[in-house]
């Protein structure tokens, strides 16, 4: 019997980005060690509706037991006992009871801590203190003398004879014996991998390969839920207020460091004067001939511009608009310099025109909240920099890894004669459509070229991958060729684990989502998408999965990673498909609300049908007894990839 995991770090700080995560990668460690084939995780903020929605999306995946760490003691944000109580069926004291006796041999703080065990259906779940100290101490409780071995025997319906025959003859269970998991554990043995690999062995020839996916199909929910709980943000950065800053996300609470404006100031332009100053003729003063810190004279008038402070002793501003000029000063050519006199032609209230000291923000007043995204439109770089300040903490945006793959395929800018019968090979169309669409979003790509279908150019193409990016997109070699080989590569060469294989969407069934572990990487692995080769499919599998992981790896709210999603009317009928399919549309505001009209044939090859396409419109599979096409008039959602049209 196999085992799998779900690990759950509950931590507002992991969550923002502004601190590693050193627990919840030490209980998965810990756990593949010991044979636990498949090890999923997630992190919550500290409070009570994340995790519980953490909890369930880890349940989802049908894992068998789920271990939280952090938020169990008694600070005001710990609240991981009152998330999971509720859901909690069946109670565990004597694990609870284990655990807490564990922790007390080592510190009498250990009382402090507010821990639960129990079932959901068929999951145990087990709340872990925080520490790493201490998530190390209980785990070793539970794994010694088969403890949790048994407790999963027996969730899953077993009768533990195993266990109890071990402890009955006086041998500890888990030494030469097989347990719950399926593994066991010699004196020297080596930890098994993670899973096994399922790809073909590229070394047996054609007639020897798969016929059938050996992945199993997922749907795209499922999918989307995979990403966002194995993919972890990157680390915490310092970067200089520039333009650059957009797409970045906030790693700190950001606070004005004095009153915006200092001192009083005009909000137009004009000139300072006093407000009990009549209307009359006034000489003019400027910032040339007078000190902002003396007193306004008496019959003369102060030129400001919009924004600059008021001398002493004015306290209004009087708009250009509402003077009229009355002599001016020549140079020594005889021509108008500059104003002399000027007439006002109304009386200002008290303050009129005028912004207070602090009247735009108080000294200390949140202006930026940490987890915010700074976008391109302008208005969070405009407010940094209003604030003052010269640099920001944020989190590091990924660098995007692309290449393509297939010795059929012709690089546009320097293609090379294709030796063979004259066929001449077809454009690359993914990597240049690919890297538009990154670069404008503001990622940076590494352009790793057109890769061959052989296993070292394969591997080469990976390994540079891992060393200079964060994340990998490959196109092609994902399907059941004999020259299909990312899969391959990926669990073979590099100890990678394919989370999945296969997608029920269209375009786009044999994208694949994969991690390799490697010691370059804030989480000790990166993250790889192979996606379809056919250039619809690889435009639409980007949007779709792709954009999501990219801004997970930045920070991003979960609920704000995957594009935005509106209703729209069809203009067009639109057949179904057993399989979820996006459509490629143009939506439309109209005054009749967001129409979308098809961009015609929907084949994967057909990349005209992503000119000029803003949405994917997705249509549910086809249902048995159910219609066969979405008519004209009838309303779906629609995934917006671009601006709305007018």
């Amino acid at each position: 019997m196999s085992c799998s995991a779900g690990v759950i770090t509950v931590s507002d700080s992991v969550h923002a980005g502004v601190n590693e995560d050193k627990s919840g990668p030490l209980i998965q460690d810990i756990l593949q060690t010991r044979g636990f084939e498949r090890v999923v995780s997630a992190v919550a903020p500290d409070d009570e509706e994340s995790i519980r929605a953490s909890l369930k999306l880890i349940l989802s995946l049908k894992v068998d037991c789920v271990f939280t760490t952090g938020g169990t003691g008694f600070g005001e944000r710990d609240l991981t006992p009152e998330a999971i109580s509720p859901l909690l069926e069946r109670q565990a004291p004597g694990l609870v009871h284990l655990l807490l006796s564990s922790s007390l041999k080592h510190t009498p703080l250990a009382a402090l801590s507010r821990q639960l065990a129990g079932t959901i259906g068929k999951t145990l779940v087990v709340t872990l203190p925080g520490s790493t100290k201490a998530v190390r101490e209980n785990l070793d409780a539970l794994l010694s003398n088969g403890v949790l071995d048994h407790a999963l025997d027996l969730i899953k319906g077993g009768s533990g004879k195993v266990v109890h025959a071990a402890l009955g003859s006086g041998h500890t269970p888990i030494v030469g014996q097989e347990h719950a998991c399926g593994h066991h554990h010699h004196p020297g043995c080596v930890a098994p991998k993670p899973r096994t690999a399922l790809s073909h062995d590229p070394s047996v020839p054609a007639p020897g390969r798969l016929r059938v996916s050996p992945y199993p199909m997922i749907n795209l929910k499922d999918a989307l839920d995979i990403i966002m709980t194995e993919i972890q943000s990157l680390e915490v950065v310092t970067l200089p207020i520039t333009a650059g800053l957009a797409g970045h996300v906030l790693a700190e609470d950001v606070r004005a460091p004095q009153d915006i404006p200092s001192s009083k100031t005009t909000n137009v332009d004009g000139y300072a004067v006093r407000s009990t100053d009549t209307p009359g003729v006034y000489n003019v003063l400027t910032s040339r001939t007078h000190k902002l810190s003396e007193e306004l004279p008496e019959g003369s008038i102060f030129r400001i511009n919009t924004g600059g402070p008021l001398p002493a002793a004015s306290d209004s501003v009087i708009m250009v608009e509402d003077t009229e000029l009355e002599s001016t000063l020549k140079d020594p050519d005889g021509e108008d310099a500059e104003e002399e006199q000027v007439k006002t032609l109304a009386q200002v209230s008290p303050g009129e025109n005028v912004r207070e000291p602090g009247s735009d923000v108080r000294k200390g007043d949140l202006v930026m909240q940490m987890g915010e995204v700074i976008t391109s439109a302008g208005g969070e770089v405009g407010t940094l920099a209003f604030v003052g300040r010269k640099e920001v903490k944020v989190v590091r945006k990924p660098v995007v890894a692309l290449l393509s793959t297939g010795n059929e395929l012709l690089d546009l800018q320097s293609p090379k004669p294709m030796p063979g019968d004259g066929w001449g090979g077809i454009w690359d169309t993914n990597r240049p459509s690919l890297q538009a669409a990154l670069e404008g979003m503001g990622y940076k790509v590494i352009d790793l070229g057109i890769v061959a279908d052989h296993v070292d150019a394969h591997v080469r193409a990976v390994s540079k991958g891992l060393e200079t990016a964060d994340i990998l997109l490959t196109t092609g070699g994902t399907s059941m060729g004999a020259s299909d080989l990312l899969k391959p590569v990926i669990e073979r060469r590099f100890n990678g684990t394919i989370h999945f294989g296969r997608v029920a969407i269209k375009p786009g069934k044999p994208t694949t989502f994969a991690s390799i572990p490697t010691k370059v990487a804030p989480h000790d692995r990166k993250y790889l998408f192979a996606l379809p080769g056919n250039p619809t499919a690889a435009i639409v599998t980007f949007h779709i999965f792709v954009v999501p992981a990219l801004r997970k790896l930045g920070a991003w709210l979960t609920n704000k990673c995957q594009l935005p999603r509106v209703q729209v009317q069809l203009e067009n009928a639109m057949p179904l498909d057993p399989r979820v399919e996006l459509h490629r549309v143009i939506v439309r505001s109209t005054p009749k609300g967001l129409l979308a009209t098809t961009t015609g044939g929907q084949r994967s090859s057909r990349v005209t049908s992503l000119c000029g396409a803003n949405g994917l419109v997705q249509l549910p599979p086809l249902a048995v007894g159910g219609p066969s096409k979405l008519e004209a008039g009838e309303f779906a959602q629609a995934i917006m990839i671009g601006e709305i049209q007018i």
